[in-house]
């Protein structure tokens, strides 16, 4: 048995940050990451993955890129930053242990990670929102003939070389594939998508658009709407033509509500209008080679990549506990708690404007804040 005033869930920025902020409060804490070393999913992910967020906002507390880090660092910078920043505070990390189950124990929580069992007055759990891949279980799926991958799983783009590729999904993740797809000399390209395309570029005259979200994060939601739509008409023109979906709701709501994420330009939307990819449709379903559409119509690709977006995965630690929604998200986060399970903390669990670090370094100033005042 493992003894703890706070035990934290998860290593990625959410987990260090609050883990951090505990520290630095005087309390005990410990974090309990399911991988073998820091950053495990960026480790994974194709190697040409950057930051959508702006270095500037892409930072923990005490911790900086080294000189000459691109605007958007990619992968091997942002693992480097979590090692930099555990090791320089001395957090607590127990590597390999997964957490399987959280139970109520009295006045304490009890959390199974194998063979380990920890006891803790606050169990705070931060393994984020993007956790487990998500493929629709659509009709005929197991029958392709094709290849279906997640976008989690694109690898890298040269592997698509002389392909047709359909992409589903037109969020983030779906744009950041056809970013770099654009880029290969593949067979046809399609989108699929199910929602408007929510997009910002990059740069708006070599300025970085996204250090400009702290200021629309402070706008109300339907001025924060309008101000995202102008800058991506102004800089795209009229995208209606494309044959996507019609706008339902604005990026800025859609992301606070739903958690869909405001897409980054790095050359997709110049291919679709200029025809190198196409819009089609949802997927209806498989059969055999081909792509059943909802119009009626067919493609018949050599991959789909899925860009259909994450779940929680929490189910099985905390779905007992009534502290999940209709698709697996915490009810609460950050500083909101259920008086009925005092101790229970999430964070890393919704989207913001200005990216998952200065979210996570205000989640953990608040679940801090709260822990503090508790004592």
């Amino acid at each position: 048995m493992i003894e703890t005033e706070v035990l934290v869930i998860g290593g990625g920025a959410a987990g260090l940050a609050v883990a951090q902020a505990l520290a630095s409060a005087g309390i005990g804490v410990r974090l309990a990451e399911s991988e073998a070393q820091l950053g495990g999913p960026w480790r994974r992910r194709h190697k040409h993955l950057t930051l959508n967020s702006h270095r500037d906002l892409s930072v923990l507390p005490g911790v900086n890129y080294p000189r000459g880090t691109p605007a958007f660092p990619k992968r091997a910078a942002v693992i480097s930053l979590f090692e930099d920043f555990a090791r320089q505070h001395g957090l607590a990390i127990d590597f390999s242990t997964a957490v399987e189950r959280i139970e109520r124990a009295g006045d304490r929580w009890e959390v199974k990670a194998g063979d380990r069992i920890y006891r803790a007055r606050h169990v705070i759990v931060a393994t984020g929102r993007d956790r487990v891949p998500f493929i629709p279980d659509w009709p005929g799926r197991d029958g392709f003939t094709g290849k279906i991958v997640h976008s989690a799983d694109f690898g890298e783009a040269g592997l698509y070389r002389g392909q047709s590729v359909l992409v589903a999904g037109a969020g983030n993740s779906g744009i950041d594939v056809l970013n770099h797809l654009v880029n290969v000399e593949t067979g046809p390209i399609w989108l699929s998508a199910r929602h408007a395309l929510a997009v910002l570029p990059k740069r708006v005259f070599n300025i970085a658009v996204h250090k400009i979200s702290p200021m629309l994060a402070r706008l109300p939601l339907p001025l924060a709407d309008t101000t995202i739509a102008t800058v991506q008409r102004l800089t795209f023109g009229d995208l209606s033509g494309l044959g996507l979906p019609k706008p339902a709701g604005g990026p800025a709501s859609r992301l606070a509500i739903d958690s869909v994420a405001i897409a980054s330009d790095d050359g997709a939307v110049a291919a679709m209008k200029a025809g190198r990819v196409k819009a089609v449709a949802e997927i209806k379903g498989f059969d055999g080679p081909r792509v059943i559409l909802e119009d009626g119509r067919t493609v018949e690709p050599d991959v789909v990549i899925a860009a259909t977006g994450y779940r929680t995965g929490l189910e099985p630690m905390v779905g007992h506990l009534g502290v999940l929604d209709g698709r697996g998200k915490p009810l609460f986060n950050g500083g909101q708690n259920d008086p009925n399970l005092p101790g229970l903390w999430f964070t890393g669990m919704r989207a913001d404007l200005r990216g998952c670090f200065m979210n996570a370094i205000d989640k953990a100033e608040a679940i801090t804040a709260r822990i503090v005042k508790e004592r």
